[in-house]
């Protein structure tokens, strides 16, 4: 399996450079990373990043809690550029199925990132809700799944497993830790990651010897004491 690394990041220059990457497939975005980029203006700060981002695909996040305002920001999300996706919350704060959210952006043809999914139990309601024709990304949090102390990876084995009937369905490896996960991803088959920019440039060094590691390591270690002035 070919999985594509999308770049999880809102930051201009960021995108600017990581755009220009060919190992960069598109891009994810989300409320939290808007705002700590600086965004003021959601709007307006998208059609920034789609200034940058012309071809590539790249999410944007609706931010409201209930379904009709989730449907209506989805609708006006869409039409800021052709390969928009629209991300929505496979629930809402008071652990509400955005089902009907889901189905009434995807019978417009709008393409859909359906976020904060955890479980093949979620996969499975939302292929219910779709069609087999317009593009749909499910979102997988395989590091917060792991950060509570779960295995992410039986979740996504029948996830995976229970998409394979949808040719318009991609499943996503969400919430990156470290650059293995790149690796778990393709031996899963997950058709996407997304990852934090420090962790793509970790991923584009892959290929070192353990020997190369080793001396590495211990070469740190004594600049590190030498800097220091360590006497014993």
């Amino acid at each position: 399996m070919n999985t594509k690394i999308f770049c999880d990041i809102a930051n201009l220059s960021s995108i600017k450079k990581f755009n220009k990457k060919i190992i960069v497939k598109g891009f994810t975005t989300n409320p939290s990373l808007m705002r700590k980029a600086g965004a003021k203006d959601y709007k307006s700060y998208s059609k920034k990043l789609l200034k940058i981002c012309k071809n590539k695909p790249i999410s944007f996040e609706v931010f409201a809690d209930d379904q009709e305002t989730m449907i209506e920001q989805g609708k006006k999300i869409s039409k800021w550029g052709k390969n928009v996706y629209v991300k929505v919350p496979v629930i809402n704060s008071k652990n509400k199925f955005s089902g009907k959210v889901i189905k009434e952006l995807n019978d417009k043809g709008i393409k859909l990132n359906i976020t904060a999914v955890y479980t093949a139990k979620q996969t499975e309601k939302i292929l219910k809700v779709i069609d087999k024709k317009t593009q749909v990304i499910i979102s997988i949090f395989a590091g917060r799944t792991a950060d509570a102390g779960k295995d992410p990876v039986p979740e996504f084995i029948k996830s995976i497993k229970l998409s394979k009937k949808f040719k318009n369905v991609e499943i996503l490896w969400a919430s990156v830790r470290e650059p293995y996960n790149y690796l778990q991803a393709k031996q899963l088959g997950c058709h996407i990651i997304t990852i934090p920019p420090l962790i793509i440039e970790k991923i584009e060094k892959f290929g070192k010897s353990f020997d190369e590691l080793t001396k590495e390591t211990v070469i740190a270690f004594l600049k590190d004491s030498k800097k220091s002035n360590f006497n014993i």
